[in-house]
């Protein structure tokens, strides 16, 4: 089947989609996946600590600057008080620099600091046919609740796999600002495989926040091979599918991972289990309530929704800044969820399948 894929995130949605295998659309970037279960994440907890200053950003950082940059660049090499003029390019994490636009990255003490709203530029939910009428909300990772990336991740004693454990909560980054979470749901069920994810490998939490629970493989069109397309939790980096010289990928890991011609541990996004990091094969401070901590706190506006029987996700577009609409199918006829959103504030209009019209508005 003729589809095309779109070469960079685009800052509006797409109101056309292309039919195709789920898996075959996975190994051409994650961009086919089914349906989901909402229920299966639960917000995150914990908080951590930021600065204001904003590294500067490099569009030719290469593969070897990468290894440079988390391995060698420690708290006194990059003070948190340094103008980001006087930063060199290199005081950054390569991938998050093709989106500095919306995704901010910072330094405090022994850890990067990267901020954004957790909503990526592609289109989401469509696809979805288990949903808990969870949607899409800008999520305040910034400040106090910015994420947390060690500048010297360490290869862990006593690795801790995402086959047994961390079920809640984030393992990994993407670079363009999205968390990913296990790609095993809190069941311990693959949730690829049971058909849980929309069409880009993600879908809504409780707290209306979007994560992917597979690698974004389509993140490597816009980085390029010898850029990270995420960063796990222990801070080591994440490629595409290739090494980042572009050629063929080394043999792996249980966690998906192995030491590059460079002699720095990395992983890999695949087409199979566990698709990304498979746990913390790097040092973290802790794991706490089956999470890695600490980890932002999604901060939802509203208590979770139940699931919404026999509902299919047929169309989800961003009309204006702010504003949303997601159109789902139930028993052959069209619900709508309209909603505008604030820092503060989510106002809902809900266009039952009936015709009925209710409104409801959340602050936080």
């Amino acid at each position: 089947m003729q589809f095309h894929e779109h070469p960079h995130e685009h800052p509006h949605h797409h109101e056309h989609e292309h039919v195709f295998d789920r898996r075959s659309a996975l190994r051409l970037g994650g961009l086919g996946l089914g349906g989901l279960l909402l229920a299966a994440c639960a917000p995150s907890k914990g908080a951590s600590t930021s600065t204001s200053t904003e590294l500067a950003a490099s569009s030719t950082t290469t593969a070897a600057e990468v290894a440079t940059t988390i391995a060698s660049t420690t708290s006194g090499a990059a003070d948190p008080t340094t103008t980001s003029s006087a930063v060199s390019a290199l005081n950054t994490l390569p991938g998050f620099d093709e989106f500095a636009s919306t995704v901010k990255v910072f330094t405090s003490g022994d850890y990067w600091q990267i901020e954004s709203n957790g909503l990526p530029a592609h289109n989401m939910m469509v696809g979805i046919t288990s949903w808990q009428q969870q949607v899409p909300l800008p999520m305040t990772y910034k400040g106090s609740n910015a994420w947390q990336l060690p500048k010297k991740p360490a290869l862990a004693d006593n690795p801790v796999s995402a086959k047994t454990s961390l079920y809640r909560g984030a393992i990994a980054l993407a670079v363009n600002g999205v968390p990913i979470f296990n790609a095993l749901n809190n069941r311990g069920e693959d949730a690829f495989l049971v058909g849980e994810l929309d069409k880009w490998g993600g879908h809504c939490g409780r707290a209306d926040d979007y994560h992917y629970h597979v690698a974004p493989l389509h993140l490597a069109t816009i980085v390029g091979s010898a850029k990270p397309i995420a960063y796990a939790l222990d801070g080591f980096a994440i490629y595409g599918s290739t090494e980042p010289d572009g050629s063929t990928m080394k043999k792996l890991d249980a966690y998906n991972g192995h030491v590059g011609t460079d002699g720095v541990y990395h992983y890999h996004g695949t087409t199979t289990y566990p698709y990304i990091n498979g746990g913390m094969r790097g040092v973290i401070r802790g794991v706490v309530g089956d999470q890695v901590d600490p980890q932002p706190s999604a901060k939802p506006f509203r208590e979770a929704g139940a699931p919404l029987q026999g509902a299919t996700i047929t169309n989800f577009s961003s009309p204006k800044t702010g504003q949303y609409a997601l159109e789902y199918s139930q028993s052959g006829k069209t619900g709508l969820v309209e909603y505008t959103v604030s820092d503060s504030a989510v106002a809902f209009t809900f266009t039952s399948p009936t015709g009925a019209v209710t409104t409801e508005k959340y602050t936080r």
